[in-house]
């Protein structure tokens, strides 16, 4: 796509009136990225309420779910409302573990309060009580909320935001500043807070991953980046006895013998890292669902799951639930959600295991063995021949771009434990790489994301796919196959805009290469064989050709651009294949 103008990118800050959508596209990339880097450090810093390690992926996956779901309403051109809708709904659904939860209802109130500004209202007033709200709503998604958490960071953010928006000079971008700010000054005061950050030295790694956010929104919201936060004092931490493998957890994790009290890992071989009691009368399971049931039935629903464990949050709203509680009687607690209504996608981790048991060797973990390839696909040819092929596909392209939990849930219920995930497309990189790195962390799964940017690149490499080779050894050929193959692609422009090749208008056949257009005409066949030249001047002996819906291919273009090697480039082989993808008209490929 053509890179945008200076002009477009500051369009981007908003600065008085309705915050816009694209400020909200951007926050949410930039928060999935933030988190991205960050995930390892607030991992390393989460021993509350339970020491498994596992905060910072969790809010990662949940923030990277919005984000897929709004990128996909707005690829679908869907409106305002609807696309709002669809980021809270994706935070949603694809929350993970207790702090995720806590975020989606909060993501989702932002976005409500947002999505109901009058075009009177000052930005800076929208933004303070959407914070204030969103405040408001994770306290109330708490079973029994505790001090010293994400939740008193919230809470601090809001109150700074509502205080500059009283201001009636004050911006938006001002506003979350202010937040940024205070959520920060929250966050070191949490050990003094929660006695179980004191004594692991640390602070809560939910209110750090918080903090991430703010700060990502700040960088949206002025376009400047807050500055990096301060290394902590060290605080000395007895290094404890290792708990048990077997057996219920009766003393706290293995942790070094110091550990920063705030900050990032500096780079100096110190790295953050916590431990905290898991007493023998603790709930031993996580349990999560999504539930369609009525309203009207949660109360109920939550008095039965408090009777039964600690940690609950429910959240949601208009018949959906995210559901999540500790418990030690997993079949209570599931049966308590199919007494409310229909729960789905269940989801328990066993805490002893996650804390202590060592990840397990690829092949011994629990039966899994041998290797499989998952592939993203663009339409139901594409979905046919990466199956056909072998792969574990997950639907995508244009429009259709997957969540890293439809490529986390791929990749694990594949029942192999060595995996390689062929993205498949630009944006789809990022979401395989989150999904893979939870898929390590969770399951002990060996996972490799080859960032195939094209489908045709996907399918090279799937060609050359051999699973009696070394996990490594396959991995090295499968990426450099995909990176020797020059693919290109034909598509139909839908609005006026200036490209590489020059300015377009609606109705106009563009060609690419490598992802930039470099021709613009009014003939499919005329563009597609100018690009396949292009591609070809390099040399070349196999092309693949991608017949895409017949919607947005005309008719025997496949046939005709075939036919127009044979004549013209005759010792090459052409291999013609009905993809069915939406968007493009042809996608083709050189080797």
């Amino acid at each position: 796509m053509p890179h945008p103008t200076l002009a477009l990118a500051m369009e981007e800050i908003p600065l008085e009136g309705t915050i816009a959508l694209r400020t909200l596209a951007r926050f949410v990339d930039l928060a999935t990225d933030a988190l991205g880097a960050a995930r390892e450090e607030i991992d390393a810093l989460n021993v509350y309420p339970v020491p498994d390690g596992d905060t910072g992926t969790n809010l990662h996956l949940t923030v990277s779910a919005a984000r897929d779901a709004l990128t996909a309403a707005r690829e679908a051109d869907a409106g305002r409302e609807a696309a709002l809708t669809a980021l809270a709904r994706g935070a949603l659904l694809g929350a993970r573990g207790n702090s995720g939860v806590v975020l989606s209802e909060m993501l989702g109130e932002v976005v409500r309060r947002i999505g109901r500004a009058r075009a009177d209202e000052r930005g800076a007033v929208v933004m303070a009580e959407a914070l204030e709200r969103a405040a408001d709503a994770a306290y109330a998604a708490v079973g029994t909320p505790v001090e010293g958490t994400m939740l008193s960071v919230a809470r601090a953010a809001a109150d700074a935001a509502v205080e500059r928006a009283s201001d009636p000079d004050a911006r938006t971008g001002a506003v979350v500043t202010a937040a940024a700010a205070a959520a920060r000054a929250a966050l070191a005061r949490t050990p003094e807070q929660l006695d179980v950050l004191a004594r692991a030295g640390v602070v809560d790694a939910g209110g750090r991953g918080l903090c991430v956010l703010l700060d990502a929104a700040e960088t949206a919201s002025t376009g400047r980046r807050p500055p990096r936060p301060p290394r902590g004092p060290r605080i000395p931490v007895p290094v404890p006895t290792p708990v048990p493998a077997t057996g219920p957890a009766t003393g706290p994790a293995t942790v070094p013998a110091t550990v920063p009290a705030t900050g990032p890992d500096d780079g100096d071989g110190d790295v953050p890292a916590a431990g905290a009691d898991l007493h023998e009368d603790g709930p031993s399971y996580e349990v999560m669902y999504l539930l369609d049931a009525p309203a009207e039935a949660v109360p109920v629903l939550r008095e039965r799951l408090a009777a039964l464990g600690d940690s609950l949050v429910v959240v949601g709203g208009e018949g959906l639930w995210n559901v999540h509680v500790h418990v030690d009687d997993v079949g209570a607690a599931v049966e308590a959600g199919i007494e409310a209504g229909r729960p789905h996608r269940v989801r328990v981790t066993h805490f002893a295991e996650q804390v202590v048991t060592p990840r397990t060797p690829p092949g011994l973990d629990g039966g899994r063995a041998g290797r499989a390839v998952v592939a993203v696909a663009a339409g139901p040819g594409l979905d046919r021949l990466f199956a056909d092929a072998g792969a574990t596909v997950v639907r995508g392209g244009p429009g259709h771009q997957p969540s890293s939990a439809e490529v986390l849930a791929a990749i694990t219920g594949c029942g192999a434990s060595e995996v390689v995930v062929l993205a498949n497309d630009v944006d789809a990189v990022r979401v395989a790489r989150a999904a893979a790195e939870a898929a390590e962390a969770d399951s002990g799964l060996r996972v490799a994301v080859i960032p195939t940017e094209a489908q045709v690149q996907g399918l090279a490499a799937m060609a050359v796919h051999e699973p009696g080779r070394s996990f490594d050894r396959d991995v090295v050929e499968m990426t450099a196959t995909a990176r020797h193959v020059r693919h290109g692609a034909i598509t139909v422009a839908t609005e006026r805009a200036m490209t590489m090749a020059g300015p377009c208008a609606p109705g106009d056949v563009l060609g690419m290469v490598a992802g930039d257009y470099v021709v613009v005409g009014d003939d499919a066949h005329a563009v597609a064989t100018d690009v396949l030249g292009r591609l070809l001047a390099g040399g070349g002996e196999l092309v693949t050709v991608v017949v895409g819906d017949p919607a947005a291919a005309p008719p025997d273009l496949g046939e005709r651009t075939a036919a127009w090697l044979a004549a013209e480039h005759p010792v090459v082989d052409v291999t013609v294949f009905d993809g069915g993808q939406d968007r493009y008209a042809l996608m083709l490929a050189v080797e």
